[in-house]
Parts: structure tokens; sequence; C-alpha cells
């Protein structure tokens, strides 16, 4: 079996937009005038919940305030995070959030190869878009077979059904496919769906649990920003990771059984 397409998740693994995210908010928070500022360590912890309404909805309930206050603050959900989603596209279209390292250049890799790329995230149709034009200009959107986003599903990572959608739209199995990731959230939603996942960490997300992971680097790296103690250490032939290499780490050739070299003639 060969690896046919890669599922890449947006925040965090194509680029390290958290950043972006919390300063984002917070100036959403500003224009409301509540209050409310998240730092990067409560930031970090938020993380732990997926999307971005459900995130200012978890922090809503952690407030302590009366219950007519916390049902106004809750109605006022769907506008403040336009806001956010406004103020961090803004952001992405000037160019303050470049993708990580290595991704460009596997993404081009999987192109000039015939593999297919496919997104499968919990941030808005919004957001990829200010990625991608900024990132790839008017040809981002054109990369990618498949963009599924967090709302077109009944339940966000870290349950499966982003990248169930995400196959049954490209057609193929998950046995066909790697998924991308950055969290323990979208590593158990990727391998929920069956598949083998490759988790380069942030530091949102460092000292997750990614023991299901069928690879975990720092990044994807590229020639000009090479993986530390590779290859080596996780990689065996470059100190980025290769379409190559990653084709034979994630459907090794099966070794032949017995009842295979009986009919190859090779069995005594």
């Amino acid at each position: 079996m060969t690896v046919e397409a890669l599922i890449f998740d947006v925040d965090g693994t194509l680029a390290d937009t958290e950043e972006a995210h919390r300063l984002a908010f917070n100036l959403a928070f500003e224009r409301h005038r509540l209050g409310w500022t998240w730092t990067r360590a409560e930031y970090r912890r938020l993380l732990s919940v997926t999307g971005g309404k459900e995130r200012i909805t978890s922090y809503i309930q952690s407030l302590p305030v009366s219950t007519a206050l916390r049902q106004h603050l809750m109605a006022r959900v769907p506008e403040i995070h336009a806001d956010k989603t406004e103020f961090y596209s803004a952001a992405v279209r000037q160019g303050g959030v470049p993708l990580r390292d290595g991704v460009a250049r596997l993404l081009e890799e999987a192109l000039a190869a015939g593999c297919r790329l496919a997104i499968a995230t919990t941030t808005t149709a919004v957001n990829v878009d200010a990625l991608l034009q900024s990132a790839f200009g008017t040809r981002g959107l054109e990369m990618f077979a498949v963009i599924a986003c967090g709302d077109q599903v009944p339940a966000k990572k870290p349950a499966p059904d982003i990248y169930r959608l995400v196959l049954a739209t490209l057609g193929m199995g998950a046995d066909r496919a790697v998924a991308f990731e950055d969290s323990p959230n979208g590593l158990r939603a990727a391998v929920g769906a069956g598949l083998w996942t490759v988790v380069t960490p942030t530091f949102w997300t460092a000292g997750g649990d990614f023991s299901a992971a069928g690879l975990v680097l720092p990044h994807l790296g590229d020639l000009q920003h090479p993986l530390p103690a590779e290859p080596g250490t996780a990689l065996g032939t470059h100190a980025w990771l290769s379409l190559g290499e990653l084709q034979q780490l994630a459907c090794p050739p099966r070794m032949p059984n017995a009842v295979d070299l009986l009919y190859e003639g090779r069995f005594a």
C-alpha cells in the first residue's frame, strides 16, 4: 500500500498560529469591553478545548459571575468570536504567521509526486483561506483537494469526525493517507479515524501524550532548517522528513509469510 494523500491540521501544524489567535482573542475582548486578558500560560491551558467559540464558552463557564450575567455573556459568544476572526485574519494577511519549517517543502514535494493534499481543522474557513493566501498566494486553495473545517461535522476534535469526512470526500481508506498534527486532541482524532500520524508539537502542545503517533518530530525540517540529531535518531535518510521516507515509515514493506514463500516456490 502507498501513501496517496497527506492530511494536515492547520493551527500549530501548518503554522504556529496560536500566539496570533491569543492576541486576536484579547483584541476582541477589548473591543467588547469585557476586561479579559488571556496570558500565554492561561491560553495554553485553554487549548485543551478545541474550537474558538467553544474556548470562549468554557472560559465564561469558569468565571465567578451570576447566572444572569453568564447567560448574557454566552449569548454574545458568536459576535465576540466573529470579531476575533476579523483580527486574526488581518494579522495573517499581513504576513504575521509564517508556515512552520519544512511545511512548504513537503507540500510541494507531495504535489510533484502526484500525492493529494487535504486539510482537517477545527478552525474556520476564513482563517484557512487567510493562511493559504498569505503563504501561497492565489494558488493556496487550489493546492488542496479537500478542505474540511470544524463546523462541517457534529463533533470537533478529539472526535474523529473531521478526518472521517476528509477520507470520505477523498474516496479512500485510512490506510492510504497520513495525518499531520501538533496536539494530543488532534492526534486522538486522527488515530480515531485509523490514520498513521506525524506529530510536530509546539510550545503550546509540548509535553502532551503523543504515544499513539507514528512519528514525533520537532518540525518537518528542510535544508535551511535541518532537524537536530537527524538522520540517525528518527529518520534514516535526511535531516528532514521527505515524502520517500514518510512512505517507508507509514507503509513499510510487508514481510513475506510462509504462504507467500510457498507460492513463490521458495518454501520447503
